[in-house]
Parts: structure tokens; sequence; C-alpha cells
């Protein structure tokens, strides 16, 4: 891996993720598309967030910019009522992280990777999944497909979302979820 993009969420989900890549000796370039969230309010404090860490530790963040009216009609569509987990929440990863493949390959990055995996409310099954499908049609792009909640990261994560006073919200970001 020489040239990782990783899709990030959140500065919360990001941080713990970050610091061990770090510490492994990659550099990631932060990724922030995530159409689902909403309102645009909640949006732009995730990405405030988000830039404002990557920005105390150096690291570029590209801005995937905001189409929610576009994930609505991609995602929404008659799995409004889906659960947690559900087709609706594949279908999500999968906008997500093959728009990540797409940023990846016009920039010449040959990694993926995903905070999505460090969520405990989140499938790591759908991830990978969706991520594999994601970089399919780019030669020379691949999916990093890694548990970011083994190893202490979950723990970590704690403590760094208290050390550096992040915002943390409590529902994936969609407005279905919002609900739940």
């Amino acid at each position: 891996m020489d040239k990782v993009l990783l899709h990030c969420c959140c500065a919360p989900c990001s941080a713990a993720i970050v610091e061990w890549m770090l510490q492994a000796g990659i550099r990631p370039t932060l990724f922030y598309y995530n159409p689902n969230i909403f309102p645009q309010a909640e949006y732009d404090i995730r990405k405030n967030e988000l830039t404002r860490h990557a920005t105390a530790l150096g690291l570029d963040v590209i801005d995937g910019d905001y189409d929610h009216a576009a994930w609505l009609c991609q995602v929404g569509n008659g799995r409004e009522t889906d659960s947690e987990r559900g087709p609706r929440c594949l279908a999500c990863f999968r906008m997500r992280l093959r728009r990540t493949a797409e940023e990846a390959a016009a920039r010449g990055f040959d990694t993926i990777a995903t905070t999505l995996a460090s969520s405990r409310w989140k499938s790591l099954e759908q991830i990978e999944a969706a991520g594999n499908w994601a970089v399919e049609p780019f030669e020379g792009v691949s999916f990093w497909a890694k548990n970011w909640r083994k190893d202490g990261l979950q723990q970590r994560r704690s403590e760094l979302l208290k050390a550096y006073g992040f915002y943390n919200q409590r529902y994936c970001g969609c407005e279905y979820s919002m609900r739940e």
C-alpha cells in the first residue's frame, strides 16, 4: 500500500484508525463523502470536526461534496423502512465506496479503506462486500477490508473522543437511522 484513500464518516470513527495508520507508517488522505447525512447542518458539523482533526495532524482532506438528493434517489427508493444492517445500508455503503474508488482511481491511489468498519452498529460483511464491489471497475485500486474494531481500536476511539472533545453523534447520519 503506497497511497491510501480513507473514506471517513466522522472524526470520532476516524481518529483511532488514522492514529493506527500513522504509527504503521501509512499516511492516508482522508475522503469525506457522506451524502447520506441529514440534515445539512449535521453534515457540516461532522465535516468540520474531521477537517479540524486532519489539519491538526497535517493530513489532507478531500471533500466529496454533499448531494443528499442523489443519495435519496439511489438509496432511499423503497428502502425507507429497512432496519439498520438491512438492504438500505448495503446500498448506502456501495454508493459511498464506489465514489471513493472513483476518486482513488482519478488521483492515483492504489488502496481505499473506510472508517465505516469501525462502528459496531454496521455489518462488516456488508462493508466488505460493498468495498470489493466498489473497486471492481478500477484496475490498480484495491479495497482494504480491515476490521477496525479489533486490537484495542474501539477502546482507543473512546479515549480519543474524550481527548479531542469531538462532537459525537448518536445515529449513523441518515434520516432513517435517526428515527431508530
